[in-house]
């Protein structure tokens, strides 16, 4: 009888390999026809876990090119007619390349009038086939129905397409790359810890800043999906507003913080006052395993590295089967 989660195990295993190759890959040539250079701004399109992502390459991408990029819904084009797109990139990831809505998206933006970059981990997916250029995540199969390694590369690829977009990113991309390559399948220092926390917690906030705050989004999602804990993410800079008050309930706090020097006031804030509330504050950082040198995407994928296998642990140890969840299914189609 397979063990409970390894499909999920073997996947988190192979994430750092992912990434070292997809951030590393140079897809200059392939994207100069799109002329990305005398673009005016960046929409992303995605969901769930490839949204985390897409949320954590928006921060990279505005940083360093200093265009805007935000988020747009799928049912923009699904359910409507559309959005002026002139002059813009479209940024669809999708892991599978199937779902209806992206399909529809890609052909949409492409139709009114966008450059549309496609991030998928499908060969020959529909989703490929609407784009104007597909950078592959090159993952292999993925069968565990929660995405990890795709997430990962996802990231990743996002970083080579920001190489290609500004030439002096991409030696730092590739850094980032041979460091968390090294580092293979680190376990975190607290990972112990960390799970007992989270087994004994009934709701959890994920708290970061900048690429960490997708970072968040993305472990509150897994926790949730996989361990049927309630979790959800926030920003530093919004989390002491009214969420705040919930830490006068039994309240776990994990803060991932990518170490980088601008958020560090943020994050500290956060933590003093969720501490001094009573709360249970778990804060994870690249240093904690000896990583230097990346860039913030690179951090907040690390950190994803990091704790996947803690909610791993934790699902297993709950009598919950994270290869396949129980209401969901490794592609959702929606509309």
């Amino acid at each position: 009888m397979t063990a409970l989660g390894a499909l999920m195990a073997a996947e988190i295993a192979q994430a750092p390999g992912v990434f070292a190759r997809a951030a590393a890959a140079d897809h200059t040539a392939a994207l100069a026809p799109l002329a990305l250079g005398d673009r005016r701004a960046v929409y992303t399109v995605a969901r769930g876990s490839s949204d985390a992502a897409a949320n954590i390459l928006s921060y990279e991408i505005m940083r360093e090119t200093g265009l805007p990029v935000t988020s747009l819904p799928p049912s923009v084009f699904s359910l409507g007619g559309g959005v002026a797109m002139a002059a813009t990139v479209a940024l669809v990831i999708s892991q599978s390349g199937v779902s209806e809505d992206l399909v529809r998206s890609a052909s949409g933006a492409r139709a009114r009038g966008a450059a549309v970059v496609a991030i998928t981990n499908a060969p020959g997916s529909a989703v490929e086939a609407a784009a104007d250029v597909t950078l592959p995540i090159g993952a292999g199969p993925e069968l565990a129905v929660p995405a990890t390694k795709s997430v990962i590369g996802s990231i990743a690829a996002g970083m080579a397409l920001l190489g290609a977009m500004v030439p002096a990113y991409a030696p730092r991309a590739r850094a980032s790359a041979a460091v968390i390559g090294a580092l293979g399948d680190v376990a975190h220092p607290q990972a112990g810890a960390l799970v007992s926390a989270l087994l004994r917690a009934q709701h959890v906030y994920v708290i970061g800043r900048d690429t960490g705050y997708g970072a968040a989004q993305e472990v509150a999602l897994k926790i949730k999906e996989t361990c049927a804990i309630h979790a959800e993410a926030y920003s530093s800079s919004e989390v002491l507003h009214g969420p705040l008050q919930l830490v006068t309930k039994p309240l776990l706090i994990l803060i991932l913080d990518t170490g980088m020097p601008l958020v560090q006031d943020s994050l500290d804030t956060a933590e003093a006052r969720f501490r001094a509330a009573g709360g249970a504050v778990q804060r994870l950082r690249p240093a904690d395993v000896g990583a230097e040198g990346l860039t913030p995407a690179a951090a907040a994928a690390l950190l994803l590295t990091l704790v996947y296998p803690v909610i791993l642990a934790v699902a297993v140890a709950l009598g919950h089967d994270p290869d396949r969840p129980a209401t969901l299914s490794k592609v959702t189609q929606t509309t």
